[in-house]
């Protein structure tokens, strides 16, 4: 299950260069290192569509990418053409104080204000778990009527017999009522069911009134 294509659209630094809603947007968070770029490029099919980086907490924009999902199998295909938005990695100690502070407002900005954002997935690697950014940062999205979809990142770095214990951690610290998703860009495992799940949490926002 692959997207048609996906495209880099642009990038922004700041509020005024967000482009115009034209398209559902679905938005991507987590902390710096968690694995951001490897997803969106496992997704997408396309090994070099999203920058990973040898030095988390470089990513200092919000990166645009256009995604077509017509074609693909299952719910997924219902989506159309949509955007997928990486906003920039939150967390990491050694990004300079300033740096972090200037990341917030923009992240803020976006989260709080676009009309065109259907569901946010956020990453947690499986072998930190849940930390104190995200358990602010999901009642926060629920406060704003946000779908949240989890994923458990580098799940091929833990025992098989572990990861469930720490999917079921994950759930009740977060009080999600659906499972996290774990996730492997590098065995390329739960990928379709990060679609679907994506797919459901965009459709679900879609039918929500104004």
């Amino acid at each position: 299950m692959k997207p048609k294509s996906a495209t880099f659209v642009i990038s922004a630094s700041e509020p005024s260069q967000f482009p115009p809603p034209s398209l559902p947007e679905v938005a991507f968070a987590g902390r710096s290192n968690v694995g951001k770029s490897s997803l969106i490029n496992a997704l997408t099919g396309h090994g070099s569509l999203a920058r990973t980086s040898r030095t988390p907490g470089r990513t200092r924009l919000v990166n645009w990418f256009e995604v077509d999902c017509r074609g693909m199998g299952g719910p997924a295909a219902k989506l159309g053409k949509i955007h997928f938005v990486d906003l920039p990695g939150y967390g990491y100690a050694d990004v300079p104080i300033a740096m972090r502070a200037a990341w917030q407002p923009l992240i803020e900005a976006f989260l709080g204000e676009r009309s065109s954002l259907r569901a946010v997935v956020l990453l947690i690697d499986i072998r930190r778990g849940v930390e104190d950014e995200e358990l602010d940062f999901v009642p926060w999205l629920v406060e704003k009527q946000v779908p949240v979809v989890v994923a458990l990142t580098k799940a091929d770095k833990l025992p098989k017999a572990q990861r469930l214990p720490a999917a079921q951690a994950a759930k009740k610290a977060l009080g999600l009522k659906r499972d996290p998703i774990l996730f492997s860009a590098q065995d390329d495992f739960g990928r379709e069911e990060l679609w679907r799940a994506i797919a459901s949490a965009a459709a679900a926002a879609e039918k929500k009134p104004a």
